[in-house]
């Protein structure tokens, strides 16, 4: 009598299953969210509209106040650029810090787990919030320009070109940059709100004081203060040493302390 061997069943054989492959989130994607969520909030939105609100009365104050000789695109610009250049880098740490501070990092990094393309996103909103600003503000200006002088009956003078006014772009797009890496470098919004203020208005004041009274410093002071070395993109008077010393204390002051600030940000906890 042979043996009939049973062939081995179907049921018994381990079955190889393939994980489907999700193509990546589209960085546009990732940057329509981060722009959503600064206009999102109660406190995002008026912060965005302080933005407009502020121009608008600096407008109104210049038409209001200044002199009639006085009434030039440069006032307007002046008198409108000076509050944005505050309220611009404070909309930066708090796109930063709003992860840290509201507790929502850990859903946000679960989603997008690379933490740099969450940066990156929050680095391309910002810088693209920061252009658009004083592109609005230039516009506002513009009209003020116009309305005063028909008010007063004074010529129009339109004494900002194009090319002082790229300037004027830039270095507001690299405070608000400064902004960005104290919120990357601190990830709490108080503690880099006021390490803003004391960097924007304290150490001017100490490297004024120090130039004064040392005069190796003084003659350093390009090339050491980044707040000094952006003076000359306000001034629209840049030359090549000029590109030199911005390029040398921007790294010393933003390029550096950000690529530190995004090390502890890829090894953080998040909680």
């Amino acid at each position: 009598m042979s043996a009939v061997t049973a062939a081995p069943s179907t049921l018994d054989r381990p079955v190889a299953t393939t994980r489907p492959v999700h193509p990546p989130i589209p960085l546009s994607r990732v940057a329509g969210v981060e722009l959503r969520k600064m206009f999102d909030t109660r406190s995002g939105f008026w912060l965005m509209a302080s933005i407009a609100i502020t121009a608008v009365l600096a407008t109104g104050a210049v038409i209001l106040f200044a002199p009639d000789d006085e009434l030039t695109y440069e006032t307007f610009a002046t008198a409108i650029g000076f509050p944005i250049a505050v309220i611009l880098p404070m909309v930066a740490i708090l796109a930063v810090t709003g992860e840290w501070s509201q507790r929502t990092g850990l859903t946000t990094f679960t989603l997008v787990p690379h933490r740099q393309r969450v940066i990156g996103a929050k680095l391309l909103v910002s810088v693209g919030i920061g252009v658009v600003s004083m592109l609005l503000a230039g516009v506002i200006g513009a009209l003020g320009n116009v309305l005063g002088t028909a008010i007063t009956g004074t010529d129009l003078v339109w004494n900002v070109s194009a090319t002082e006014f790229a300037y004027i772009i830039l270095a507001n797009v690299l405070g608000m940059l400064i902004g960005f890496m104290l919120g990357v470098l601190i990830r709490n919004s108080p503690g880099a709100i006021v390490g803003y203020f004391v960097y924007s208005f304290l150490l001017p004041t100490l490297s004024m004081l120090l130039a004064d009274s040392v005069q190796w410093f003084r003659d350093a002071q390009s090339w050491v203060d980044f707040n000094f070395a952006q003076g000359a993109l306000f001034e629209g008077q840049m030359t090549g040493e000029s590109w030199a010393q911005l390029a040398v204390a921007g790294t010393v002051w933003l390029v550096i302390p950000l690529a530190v600030g995004l090390g502890l940000v890829m090894r953080s906890e998040v909680k």
